[in-house]
């Protein structure tokens, strides 16, 4: 009785809005499971006996490295890739197997728990409605309303019970939503594992293409012509010195080569355990960008404002002020950089709006200076020295490593790089309602495959 609807609405408000709690929910039917026991064990028995295959294949190549170089041996090792690439490709397709099956099982688990949330809602506002009700009513005014004594407590009873109905009313709402909220992110994880096993997939088909040719071409050979075979081999060393010597830019610092580059990818990836190509691929996308957008100059710490690097065309808060002009200062002056003619990325257009933002981007890692003096300790640490330079190559692949690793990147699957990439640009995961969003991460992945095409060839020499 204490309270009144006001009192009610809060709670449904706090409902609908969130507040804490658990119940665990007793209807078994909503996880009964759209495989059954023998389907599944047959199934694991298929996938054990695939890996027992991939393993058989993995020591064809390992007793193979020995022998590199000579025509029986390369041919060999692309036979063993094949056939492995072959039996992961079954043993991915019985993952997709299972993973769709239980994606449909959480699917109607979802639409179960939504049908009961709707149920308890319906519910809910009638006893809303005849909480209402009564207390409308004063208690003064409702015993002299009663026959006798007995009819007051039983009106009394009444307006009790209901309380105690609304209170489990709003207990088994709050359980469902609990629920809800988790079976829908166990969904998210099935579809992502799902996305990830049709993405390896495919990979994989184009590493088989790929070997299949090699092999072709290596079988036109004849045995005994050793001159021919090393030609061959003289081809792949040159085009392996052409991939090492090529530029890697860098954006709003002096390009390295791609030797020198993996060098510093592969001591990040190292202690971050994200991939060297991913890192790649962000710092190669990041130069990319640098080429379209430019580059400015910060003029004004007080307002943040600046001028193109290249055209001197005035720039409204290039960089956020104070939040990032003061340690942007502090940072040029600590590296004995003039931080005036220190570029930084440009905003999208010369003209300031909430919806436009900042640029202020520094160096390949393209961190804004406060974010940049967040990792600064981390930096060091990993680097060994005491003010990291996020202009200079090293530092940077090490700093975008470290990130990429904060954002899930070392999970190293296709739909946590994916969405690692995107968080990298804008902070959110890839949203197909966001086209520059999930399109950045995109380019990201696709170049990741082709940097670690290129680092997988310089390994198989």
């Amino acid at each position: 009785m204490k309270g009144g609807v006001r009192y009610m609405l809060v709670l449904v408000l706090g409902l609908l809005f969130g507040f804490g709690g658990y119940f665990p929910l007793n209807q078994t039917s909503v996880y009964a499971q759209a495989l059954s026991a023998d389907e599944k064990a047959k199934l694991q028995a298929e996938y054990d006996q695939l890996q027992a295959e991939i393993l058989q294949w993995q020591k064809v190549l390992d007793d193979t490295r020995t022998k590199k170089k000579t025509l029986q041996g390369d041919v060999t090792a692309l036979d063993a890739q094949i056939k492995k690439a072959q039996t992961e490709i079954k043993q991915r397709g019985l993952t997709i197997t299972a993973l769709g099956s239980e994606i449909q099982q959480k699917t109607k688990t979802i639409s179960t728990l939504e049908a009961r949330l709707e149920a308890g809602h319906e519910s809910l506002a009638k006893l809303l409605r005849q909480k209402n009700e009564t207390e409308m009513l004063p208690l003064a005014l409702l015993a002299f309303s009663s026959k006798n004594l007995s009819e007051f407590f039983s009106d009394a009873d009444l307006i009790d019970h209901i309380s105690r109905d609304l209170d489990a009313q709003f207990s088994e709402i709050r359980a469902t939503r609990t629920q809800t909220q988790k079976e829908r992110s166990e969904l998210d994880t099935k579809k992502n594992q799902e996305l990830d096993a049709k993405h390896d997939v495919e990979v994989k088909k184009t590493v088989i293409t790929n070997n299949q040719n090699q092999k072709k071409e290596l079988l036109a050979i004849a045995k005994d012509e050793e001159k021919t075979y090393a030609q061959v081999l003289a081809e792949r060393e040159k085009r392996a010195q052409e991939i090492r010597n090529a530029l890697f830019d860098l954006r709003d610092a002096q390009g390295i080569s791609f030797e020198k580059a993996l060098t510093y990818a592969t001591a990040a990836s190292q202690k971050t355990g994200v991939r060297a190509a991913m890192i790649l691929a962000i710092l190669s996308q990041e130069s990319d960008l640098g080429k379209n957008i430019g580059s400015c100059y910060v003029k004004d710490l007080s307002t943040g404002n600046g001028v193109g690097k290249n055209t001197g065309t005035p720039f409204q808060k290039v960089m956020k002020a104070p939040r990032d002009t003061e340690p942007f200062s502090t940072l040029a002056t600590t590296l004995g950089f003039e931080w005036s003619t220190t570029p930084v990325s440009c905003p999208l257009s010369p003209t300031y709006s909430t919806s436009r933002g900042y640029g202020g981007a520094m160096g390949p890692s393209q961190f804004i200076p406060s974010t940049w003096q967040l990792y600064s300790t981390r930096l060091g640490a990993a680097l060994g020295v005491s003010t990291p330079n996020p202009w200079n190559p090293g530092d940077a692949v090490m700093a975008t490593a470290l990130y990429l690793a904060d954002l899930g990147a070392a999970g190293q699957t296709y739909s946590s790089e994916r969405n690692a990439a995107c968080k990298y640009y804008s902070g959110r995961s890839c949203d197909t309602r966001s086209p520059r969003n999930y399109t950045y991460g995109d380019s990201v992945v696709a170049k990741a495959q082709t940097f670690q095409n290129n680092i997988d060839f310089l390994g198989s020499l």
